[in-house]
């Protein structure tokens, strides 16, 4: 594969942030389903696990030794350093899921420039899946013959499209309820395959339109640069080219703007 130079721009962070990915996985993986699995409750009501705070302060040390002048913003331990060039970090997006011993959980390794996000990379080792993508490389995958490119769905209509849309109280709670029941009445297929696993089937070209609400830019940021280079188009709900509007809106790109206009319809 012939890189842009931009591809050639981003290649020692995108190698930098697989191998943060791999010393996650060795954090995170071991302490999955496991009997002595330390939970506590955070302020805003949300759990942690011990595997959360350790493999995040696994990571924040690699960044310290590897790149001590980039900035760091990681869902337990906060920000730190210059946002110019940004690391954004969720250690276990899925904590939940992580927790009970469903296998639907990663963690979610971005870099962001400026507050764009540049380079992604989303693993979850449960599944034995790992998802990786940078600013004019494309969207990647681990596959059993050797990594393998992926791109979004050529689906044209909603009547064929597939969607997920997290759990319906978070769209009744935005708001957003009879816009959700809009699309689901719309489209061929809708499911609630939740977290960070229903934005990389969107890559894949298994799904049309990934929604969610009251969203920070870590449970957001590794996805991006991984939907945009599989062909996709990843924005906010009310359609704003940032992560940190609190809600995402990403699709295969061709349905963008009328899943858009279906949400606004008699809002």
């Amino acid at each position: 594969m012939t890189e842009s130079p931009a591809a050639e721009g981003f290649a020692s962070d995108l190698a930098l942030a697989l191998r943060l990915a791999d010393a996650a996985d060795a954090e995170s993986l071991p302490r999955f389903d496991a009997s002595d699995l330390k939970i506590s409750t955070k302020e805003d009501r949300s759990h942690v696990t011990d595997a959360d705070l350790a493999t995040e302060r696994a990571l924040r040390a690699i960044l310290a030794e590897e790149r001590p002048s980039d900035g760091i913003f990681g869902e337990e331990f906060g920000v730190e350093g210059d946002a110019k060039r940004q690391w954004i970090i969720d250690p276990i997006d899925g904590t939940a899921n992580f927790m009970r011993g469903i296998p639907l959980w990663g963690t979610m390794i971005a870099l962001a420039i400026d507050g764009v996000p540049q380079v992604g990379v989303v693993s979850m080792p449960a599944l034995g899946r790992r998802w990786w993508g940078s600013t004019g490389a494309g969207a990647w995958t681990a596959a059993h013959s050797g990594p393998r490119r992926i791109e979004t769905s050529a689906v044209a209509s909603l009547d064929d499209a597939a969607v997920s849309f997290q759990s319906i109280t978070q769209w009744a709670d935005a708001g957003h309820l009879p816009a959700l029941l809009r699309v689901v009445d719309r489209v061929w297929r809708d499911r609630a395959y939740g977290d960070v696993y229903a934005y990389m089937m969107l890559a894949e070209g298994r799904l049309e339109m990934v929604a969610e609400f009251d969203v920070k830019e870590y449970d957001i940021a590794a996805a991006v640069p991984i939907v945009r280079e599989a062909g996709g188009r990843f924005t906010s709900f009310d359609g704003a080219d940032s992560i940190s509007e609190r809600s995402s809106l990403a699709t295969n790109g061709i349905l963008h703007d009328a899943f858009f206009e279906l949400t606004r319809a008699n809002d």
